[in-house]
């Protein structure tokens, strides 16, 4: 049942994704990759606090691999950040790929750290 669970909240997160990306992209288009960098710093910061939850007792083991494995999992993209830092380079924009790609390790790492922190903080 688990299973089935967790591929269910895989398609729940892509949705979610799909629809908040789209809705940056109308609000900020341009070069720089918003909506994608968005949803992958949101869902490290979500893995983070469950996994804090996790770690300190407060969150089932089953519940964590539904939300995530299963919606986080579908929900972040960091390979649609990779296509989209080749598309930078390959428009020439070397400086711009480098910085998103540099950047959007360093704040989701950051953000999967505040999560488990704040749950530190709160266990």
């Amino acid at each position: 049942m688990i299973a089935v669970l967790v591929v269910v909240g895989g398609g729940l997160g892509a949705a979610t994704r799909f629809l908040l990306d789209g809705w940056v992209r109308e609000r900020r288009p341009g070069p720089f990759p918003l909506g994608t960098f968005l949803v992958n710093v949101s869902g490290s910061l979500l893995i983070g606090v469950l996994s804090g939850a996790v770690a300190f007792h407060a969150l089932p083991t089953d519940v964590y691999a539904v939300a995530a494995v299963g919606f986080c999992g579908g929900y972040t993209t960091f390979s649609t950040a990779m296509v989209e830092t080749v598309r930078l380079v390959q428009a020439g924009d070397v400086g711009r790929a480098v910085g998103t790609a540099v950047g959007s390790l360093l704040v989701t790492l950051g953000a999967a750290a505040l999560g488990v922190g704040l749950m530190a903080a709160i266990a």
